[in-house]
């Protein structure tokens, strides 16, 4: 059996409005017949509707006290980065013991996230991140962002409109036609597209940003009207089809082409990424400035940093009467149906990590080297290293 003889601790998410939780009653199933014992935090499932009684009727012993899970856990499963608990007036960092592993989101290169990193590192923690996990068909099943981005590019969309304070689509009136609403979504890679399928279902007119010419491709296919940035292919592509991280140069070229189109949207939707890295700032406050007073700039990206140079990280802000929307946890609003593409992600991501019992860092293996972050203690993960001038 793959997990013999480990025990999993699966806490209780308390990240403000963090519903999702990072096993399902399922997925504990599986992690028992497997060989493992494994801890869930009393309530931990509640946000998602998975009820205490659902965990311990799959084999879960449900745990009271998170210190007590913390200390008896070899590995901590989570949905989101550590964070500091106010009920226990301790960091999750400093429940954790030298040696124990964590699996979680930690976005590594965030600078909110830092000093985190530099505990984790310090108290000698196991650290590997989700959000590293390759692009490659052997990791499809363990891709937790693209499943997180599926969501948060869908409820983006809802919540941008619920904001705005005028319709989506064309209205017929008996005192006349009311246009569409403009929006326009910026990197169309998994959370892009389900951001312009759903403008595209609300009626809105869609134009998208996307450095890639393949991402270019798919955003038409989606019913997408393309600007073209100028940044040529070689440039713009890198390791696994993802966007490459741009000189300061070809950003500004960039910005220079989304100057005169930012004064005409209504909606903007920030998810451009580049992998393990800072998120590049692509809108800036002079944009901002430019825009019709009552637009809204949704920027999902900042979990990495953000794509817009006023976004507060997890604040609802209004800027030049311009909404800035740098909500942390957009997946988090759909709990039931993101625990459960979470919850097997990160199960296969776990029996991908553990052979025979035994946590295995294989730095050979693509998707450990890619999604390790502090090892030995030290901070290995090379975007974090980068972001920190490490």
């Amino acid at each position: 059996m793959k997990l013999n003889g480990l025990t999993i601790g699966v806490p209780k998410e308390i990240m403000k409005g963090e519903r999702r939780v990072a096993a399902t009653p399922d997925t504990v199933a599986k992690m028992v017949k497997e060989g493992a014992k494994v801890l869930v935090e009393a309530g931990a499932g509640a946000g998602a509707y998975f009820l205490d009684e659902d965990y311990s009727g799959h084999g879960a012993q449900i745990v009271n006290d998170v210190c007590d899970l913390y200390s008896k856990a070899d590995i901590i499963l989570k949905v989101k980065e550590p964070q500091y608990n106010h009920e226990k007036d301790r960091h999750e960092v400093n429940m954790m013991r030298k040696g124990q592993c964590i699996v979680t989101f930690l976005h590594p290169a965030s600078p909110g996230n830092h000093d985190m990193v530099r505990q984790l590192a310090k108290n000698d923690i196991v650290s590997l991140t989700l959000d590293g996990v390759p692009r490659i068909s052997r990791a499809q099943a363990m891709d937790a962002l693209t499943s997180m981005s599926t969501v948060a590019g869908y409820k983006s969309v809802l919540l941008a409109a619920n904001r705005l304070p005028k319709f989506i689509p064309m209205i017929g009136t008996a005192i006349g036609m009311i246009q569409p609403s403009n929006v326009m979504v910026i990197g169309t890679g998994v959370a892009g597209l389900q951001a312009i399928a759903t403008a595209k279902r609300l009626g809105a007119v869609v134009h998208a940003v996307d450095i890639r010419p393949d991402a270019c491709e798919q955003a038409k296919s989606v019913g997408a009207k393309v600007v073209e940035t100028g940044v040529p292919a070689e440039v713009a592509i890198g390791k696994g089809g993802y966007a490459q991280h741009l000189s300061e140069d070809w950003l500004k070229k960039e910005r220079e082409v989304l100057k005169g189109i930012v004064p005409k949207m209504d909606i903007i939707i920030l998810s451009a990424l580049v992998p393990g890295k800072i998120a590049p700032v692509l809108i800036t406050e002079e944009m901002v400035k430019s825009m019709k007073i009552g637009s809204v700039i949704m920027d999902i990206a900042i979990d990495q940093g953000g794509n817009c140079a006023v976004t507060q990280a997890g604040e609802v802000t209004e800027k030049y009467g311009v909404t800035l929307d740098g909500t942390k946890n957009i997946p988090g609003m759909l709990p039931t149906s993101s625990t459960w593409m979470f919850a097997n992600n990160i199960y296969n991501f776990l029996c991908n990590l553990v052979q025979d019992g035994k946590i295995t860092i294989n730095t050979e293996d693509q998707i450990i080297a890619s999604s390790l972050v502090t090892y030995k203690g030290e901070i290995v993960h090379a975007g974090a290293r980068e972001a920190m001038r490490i």
